[in-house]
């Protein structure tokens, strides 16, 4: 057998499938032409099921059947990818109720943050919207997204992802039950102090108090010390906790923010393992806008429980040139091993390929929301 020849006659067969392809999507033009006069949606999931079954039959063997099905699976979704595109142009891009703002207002506003006075949800804030703002802390995240529900707060800061940890389960769940959006994002070096009362000496230091991320960040350190370790629900609380029952045998795991907020002294800093250790906050409010300069989306979607259904689906974000930046899972309540995805990608809801991808999306997933554009 003579490769080259073989090789050769590959070519050939290469061109006739593309000179095919390019005569399959003019006619997908004309389909799209006819829909858009016509008002007719653009995935139509009878006709590509039986489609397909029709080209598995043409097929001999059950290696080549597969193939088949994969080969026509791509290009009808690039038909369908095809057919948005000229929807968008012809300005059918769907109900995307966001208002566009020139920035967002971070003068008298009402903010709130979960936990107490010293917390790194209040740096965030402060670093966010400044000092001259009116705050109020909450103990739960729940809480939070209640007040800006219900409009006792303008924005809630929401801490969602930490560099060593991951993300907050909690926060990712309370934005798919609360009709909150995401307007904007702020990261927060974490650098843990070892807190005590002014004058404490560590080798008297007996029980140690924090959050039990910030504990389990700071477990090296803590591992060469037989200290009680009580987890409490926010670091802010623990350095209270010490301040308040004044013994100087009790320490607290928080910030130096938190030091100064109590009266406490830093022991030791800093005691997490890891130094570059961040956390990502998220700025949330009960209106739907988004800054003109937003470069982030983020959205959240079901899929169906079948063979490729989320490759389908974020191959949407890809075939519009966007870059996805995250993506995340959590369970479905009440549907066991199903699951909601989350996922970030670059772009502004104005720009025309953001206007694809989401037209796409939007007539293939379940439940598509989107969360913000920041």
């Amino acid at each position: 057998m003579d490769l080259g020849r073989l090789r050769k006659q590959l070519d050939v067969i290469d061109g006739q499938i593309v000179g095919l392809y390019e005569e399959r999507m003019d006619v997908c033009r004309q389909v799209a032409e006819y829909k858009i006069q016509n008002g007719k949606k653009v995935f139509d999931k009878c006709r590509e099921e039986e489609k397909l079954a029709s080209v598995r039959a043409m097929t001999h063997n059950e290696f080549n059947r597969h193939g088949i099905t994969e080969l026509f699976e791509q290009i009808m979704a690039m038909s369908r990818k095809l057919q948005y595109q000229m929807l968008t142009e012809n300005g059918q891009v769907g109900r995307l109720p966001f208002v566009p703002v020139e920035k967002l207002e971070t003068g008298r506003v009402r903010v709130v943050f979960q936990g107490a006075e010293g917390a790194y949800s209040q740096a965030a804030m402060v670093r966010f919207f400044g000092d001259q703002i009116d705050s109020v802390h909450v103990d739960t995240f729940r809480d939070a997204m209640s007040a800006i529900d219900e409009g006792s707060a303008d924005f809630a800061v929401l801490p969602i992802e930490n560099s060593t940890a991951g993300i907050v389960n909690e926060i990712y769940d309370l934005l798919v039950e609360f009709e909150n959006y995401i307007v904007g994002e702020q990261i927060i070096r974490i650098e843990h102090c070892l807190l005590g009362l002014p004058g404490t000496r560590i080798p008297d230091i007996t029980t140690v108090y924090s959050h039990p991320q910030s504990l389990m960040q700071s477990s090296r350190y803590l591992s060469a010390h037989d200290w009680q370790q009580i987890s409490m629900p926010n670091n802010a609380f623990a350095a209270r906790r010490v301040a308040r029952d004044g013994r100087a045998d009790q320490a607290a795991i928080a910030s130096e923010y938190a030091a100064k907020v109590y009266g406490l002294e830093v022991l030791d800093k800093p005691v997490n393992n890891v130094s570059s250790n961040s956390t990502r906050f998220i700025i949330v409010t009960n209106q739907k806008i988004f800054c003109r300069d937003a470069k982030k989306v983020s959205i959240c979607f079901e899929v169906r429980h079948e063979s490729g259904s989320l490759y389908h689906l974020l191959s949407h974000v890809i075939y519009n040139n966007l870059n996805m930046t995250k993506i995340e899972s959590r369970p479905v309540e009440g549907r066991t091993w199903e699951y909601r995805f989350f996922v970030d990608f670059e772009g502004n809801l104005a720009d025309s390929a953001v206007k694809n991808a989401l037209r796409g999306l939007r007539e293939e997933a379940s439940n598509l929301r989107v969360l913000g554009n920041y």
